[in-house]
């Protein structure tokens, strides 16, 4: 293994942790606090005023990682690491524009759903382009378990990628709704990805084992009760990451069993929309997403992220026996 991949968590804890110590004072200075939705669970009001926008911290943290680290791959020809940290750092910047847009109205609602999607579609079909035009993108989708490939018509694919990244990227917005839950499930998916790919895709390698490093400092002041929030700019950020990873790998699909968490949180809100217009006004939850839920039901914020990190590992261990004939 490259002694960069070996550092690159390590290095990312240790630079997330300084700079949150240093983040969120500047924070509650600018009242940068999270306004909490109204039709929330009544225990969430005490969180108000908690600051947002902290997923600056791992952000650069993993950022001044990836570029101190990988300086030698760079200068070698090979940046696909710094693509995929790119992408998702465009992702971060929607997000951010997002929160300080709350902030400043002092309200939960940032930019609209429309300009949310035009802007994520046009950030894929950027990153999908210049993947396509570097080499680092195939028309192939690989079939985990199956250990086939399924070569599509190139406009197919590409909007078949489009689709997936802006739904991923949603997903893993979705999820960041308590204390440490996006944090914790999307520190497991990128130990899979650093394990996943450090055989065979070294830059990628970097990447995510950075990312695992800078969550693992930023549940530190995520963990219930949070220090501070990740914000859109976090969670748009981490979702763009985990969509890019997964295509720079050449294997959109094992985002099923990794990302089993974000599409039952996903599957959750379009389900209660659904059912709620399907029967005027009746609600298949007692609230959505699917993690609200389960806290009406009794759950702990604790008990919430412990188990559905769980899931995630679960499905992470399948996702790596489906890909054996890959790496």
């Amino acid at each position: 293994m490259d002694i960069a991949n070996l550092l690159a968590a390590p290095v990312s804890f240790f630079l997330t942790l300084v700079i949150g110590k240093f983040l969120i004072p500047e924070l509650r200075k600018l009242k940068a606090g999270q306004e909490i939705r109204e039709d929330g669970p009544k225990w969430h009001a005490g969180k108000a005023g908690t600051p947002t926008m902290g997923g600056i911290m791992f952000i650069i943290g993993t950022g001044v990682t990836v570029v101190a680290l990988g300086w030698r791959q760079m200068l070698a020809g090979e940046f696909v690491h710094l693509y995929v940290y790119l992408f998702a750092l465009v992702f971060g910047l929607i997000g951010f524009v997002d929160d300080y847009r709350k902030v400043r109205q002092h309200q939960n609602e940032g930019l609209t759903a429309r300009q949310k999607f035009i802007l994520q579609l046009a950030a894929a079909v950027v990153f999908l382009s210049i993947m396509r035009y570097e080499g680092l993108l195939s028309n192939r989708l690989y079939i985990p378990f199956a250990d086939v490939t399924l070569e599509l018509n190139w406009v197919m694919y590409l909007a078949f990628a489009a689709f997936v990244i802006v739904g991923c990227v949603n997903a893993v917005n979705l999820t960041d709704g308590i204390d440490g839950l996006a944090t914790g499930v999307t520190f497991v998916v990128m130990m899979f990805f650093a394990g996943a790919t450090v055989a065979a895709y070294g830059g990628l390698s970097l990447v995510s084992s950075a990312l695992a490093g800078g969550l693992a400092a930023f549940f530190v002041y995520n963990c219930h009760p949070a220090k501070t929030f990740m914000g859109d700019t976090g969670s748009l950020f981490l979702g763009g990451a985990v969509a890019a990873l997964a295509f720079a790998m050449d294997m959109p699909l094992v985002l099923v069993p990794i990302g089993l968490i974000y599409i039952a949180e996903t599957a959750s809100v379009i389900i209660q929309v659904a059912y709620f217009k399907a029967t005027h006004g009746k609600r298949f939850f007692k609230m959505a997403p699917l993690h609200h839920h389960l806290e009406l039901c009794g759950w702990s914020e604790a008990k919430l992220v412990t188990v559905f990190s769980l899931i995630t590992l679960v499905g992470c261990v399948v996702a790596w026996l489906g890909i054996q004939g890959r790496i």
